[in-house]
């Protein structure tokens, strides 16, 4: 069954088609917010489940964090900042051998992996090092974050 577009669908895809970044669903509803004031949390949310199960959208499960979601419908692996929770893409292509891989061994039937890499982007990695030779405060550093046009993935501000 095809489902009719609407102009809430539409505003949050457009969200999605020019974040770089994998915001939540509360920092989705923020910036449509802003287009359609009138429209609630529970709108937002329900569309985004459409939009997923309709394969519109990805919702990322990256675990110990709140559900991101992304409008790039290829495979891809991700890296989360260990720091400010960022998610940013990977530029590598998906190993599909190691689907097959863990098929033969375990007769399973693999549908797909997800791989999440971690540790420090580059922004973090220079106020650690910044940090480390007393040239920023920890206030700083959080206000460096804030700053950003692009949410914090995982963290309120």
């Amino acid at each position: 069954m095809k489902r009719r577009k609407t102009k809430q669908k539409e505003a949050i895809l457009r969200v999605l088609r020019n974040t770089k970044a994998h915001p939540t669903a509360d920092w989705i509803y923020e910036q449509v917010k802003k287009e359609m004031p009138n429209i609630s949390k529970g709108t937002v949310y329900r569309n985004l489940q459409v939009l997923r199960e309709d394969g519109a959208i990805t919702e990322l499960n990256l675990s110990g964090t709140l559900s991101r979601f992304e409008a790039k419908q290829d495979r891809h692996y991700h890296f989360r900042c260990e720091l400010c929770a960022r998610v940013f893409d990977v530029d590598e292509p998906v190993n599909n051998e190691l689907d097959e891989r863990v098929a033969r061994r375990t007769g399973f039937v693999v549908s797909h992996h997800q791989l999440e890499f971690r540790g420090l982007c580059q922004d973090c990695q220079q106020l650690e090092t910044k940090k480390e030779k007393g040239g920023i405060l920890n206030e700083e550093v959080s206000q460096t974050h804030t700053d950003r046009k692009e949410p914090l993935n995982g963290f309120r501000r």
